[in-house]
């Protein structure tokens, strides 16, 4: 029988347990590679401080807060603050700007934002249009801000006279713990509502000898994604440390792994390429670490764990389903695989691999990738505000991945493709609806269209067809990609550009054939390359 989720194992009520079992020890939480730590007692006291400084300005249960701050420990604070008072924390992109943050302000219907001063002064050029916005919150605030028609806090005008709230209700798996916005396909980027009971699954996911008490693990995973705050869980369930660096570097990754004893470390399948990319050393292998969770695998995989001497594991999953595939702990079948379905008693998965009318294929048939659970709140609780959009990635009772999908006679399952026209670019998801979106505002571009080419170092790169403006009959590539850099956020912006006539369309509805678009050259004879 599938049961729910203990209300102990919810991550606010699991860090303020662990601040009990540690006491005054000392034990980390949180340790940065530039210096600053933070034990389980004080995460779990600053949390209460936060929590009660929003509830100091009227955020309650139900209210949503836009958080854009740095990776790091303010990030997992301002989150877990407002999650112990029920609000939704919205999480935002940090390289989002202009039209796409408007989008994320007003959508999500925040009235409070938490923004980094580094990124505050991305509101001056929108804040016109931000009507539902009264306070901003600018937690490591110094000298002068830019003059906003919103009340302004400093982070010590914030929590200044501000005792830890000690009356918090425990947090319970369906709880929603943050709003995390995922690309759009027909339509703007959707905010997904994570319950705990969810986000829990990307830890339930890992094998039992996956990290020691008191041992490190280096993620280096934005706070604004569910693999960040997945990082932080890990480390709470396993009683480690998550040893944070603000960006991926594979410079410093190894060092960082000697200087912190870190001995597991999640990669996604580009920074895994990045680190072999790097001139092979003799002492490659000679740091602590011992094990690597990495998605997607890289085709090197034997070679990345020869070179670096270590496990690897895998798994799959999306912000809006948890993570219902996985590796045999360390044992992979193959360098393809992501996995067979999880089949321990929580949280009860049931997925299908079906054709265009949810008939069940067999295997080695390539369809779309379902998925349902028997307990609850393991999958999203829904798109905010979006009823239509929310029904149909649940019709039959089943949520939608529209990832492509196919799996063998010995049960393992291999992603395909993208069946919706999404992008995944350097671990990050790109809606090609929002990247012509803010092309075509260009006034040199009368029509756009985004496709995804194959990147050498795994995932997807940006190709852009573009129809000039009559007006504008010789805007070059290299030209509306400069101008593009000015409010595109820099993981939209295109590698590849060809210019058209017109974009190839269907009949009756006009829609553009992007099938078309994929089947010509990633790489033809006029093609603009941005890293060439």
């Amino acid at each position: 029988m599938t049961t729910l989720l203990d209300s102990g194992r919810v991550l606010p009520n699991l860090i303020a347990q662990r601040a009990v079992d540690h006491g005054d020890d000392g034990a980390f939480a949180l340790q940065h590679v530039d210096g600053p730590t933070l034990t389980w007692s004080e995460l779990d006291e600053t949390t209460r401080h936060w929590a009660a400084a929003y509830r100091n300005i009227g955020i309650a249960s139900g209210d949503t807060v836009l958080t854009m701050l740095p990776n790091g420990f303010q990030a997992y604070i301002a989150w877990l603050g407002l999650a112990s008072l029920q609000a939704i924390e919205v999480p935002a992109n940090n390289m989002y700007m202009g039209d796409m943050l408007e989008y994320l302000v007003n959508d999500s219907g925040a009235s409070v934002l938490v923004m980094s001063q580094r990124f505050v002064e991305r509101l001056t050029p929108i804040a016109g249009q931000l009507s539902r916005v009264k306070t901003v919150i600018v937690p490591d605030a110094e000298g002068e801000l830019p003059q906003l028609p919103f009340e302004v806090l400093t982070g010590a005008a914030f929590l200044d006279g501000i005792d830890p709230a000690t009356d918090l209700a425990p947090s319970q798996p369906w709880d929603i713990c943050s709003m995390v916005y995922t690309s759009g396909t027909t339509g703007p980027s959707k905010g997904v509502l994570v319950p705990w009971g969810e986000l829990h699954e990307f830890v339930g996911l890992m094998p039992a000898d996956t990290l020691e008490p008191g041992g490190a693990y280096y993620a280096m995973f934005p706070a604004f994604h569910v693999s960040g705050k997945s990082a932080l869980y890990v480390s709470a369930a396993f009683d480690a440390r998550l040893v944070l660096r603000e960006s991926f570097s594979p410079q410093q990754f190894l060092q960082d792994c000697r200087d912190f004893d870190v001995t597991l470390a999640g990669l996604v399948g580009p920074m895994a390429a990045w680190l072999l990319a790097m001139p092979e050393q003799p002492d490659d292998a000679d740091t602590p670490l011992s094990k690597v969770f990495m998605g997607p695998l890289v085709a090197q995989i034997d070679e990345f764990k020869r070179r670096y001497g270590v496990q690897v594991g895998t798994g799959y999953g999306m912000t809006e389903i948890g993570a219902p595939l996985v590796s045999n702990g360390w044992d992979l079948p193959n360098a393809q695989s992501c996995g067979r379905v999880r089949t321990d008693a929580y949280p009860g998965y049931e997925v299908r691999v079906v054709d265009e009318f949810d008939q069940p294929l067999g295997p080695n048939q390539v369809g779309e990738f379902i998925i349902r659970s028997s307990a609850p709140w393991t999958l999203n609780a829904g798109y905010w505000n979006k009823p239509e959009a929310t029904a149909r990635a649940w019709r039959n009772g089943w949520f939608h991945t529209g990832d492509g999908f196919k799996y063998d006679e010995d049960g393992n399952y291999y992603f395909v493709d993208r069946m919706k026209d999404a992008i995944r670019r350097r671990g990050e998801n790109v809606s090609s609806f929002e990247v012509e979106a803010l092309v075509t505002k260009h006034a040199g571009v009368q029509a756009a269209a985004a496709v995804a080419v194959p990147a050498i170092d795994t995932e997807d790169e940006i190709k852009l067809y573009v129809v000039r403006d009559g007006s504008a009959p010789d805007l070059t590539a290299a030209q509306l990609l400069a101008d593009l850099g000015e409010t595109v956020p820099k993981f939209m912006l295109p590698r590849y550009i060809d210019f058209i006539e017109a974009l190839p369309q269907t009949e009756g509805t006009f829609r553009t054939k992007k099938a078309e678009l994929r089947n010509l050259a990633a790489v033809g004879p006029d093609t603009f390359d941005a890293m060439a």
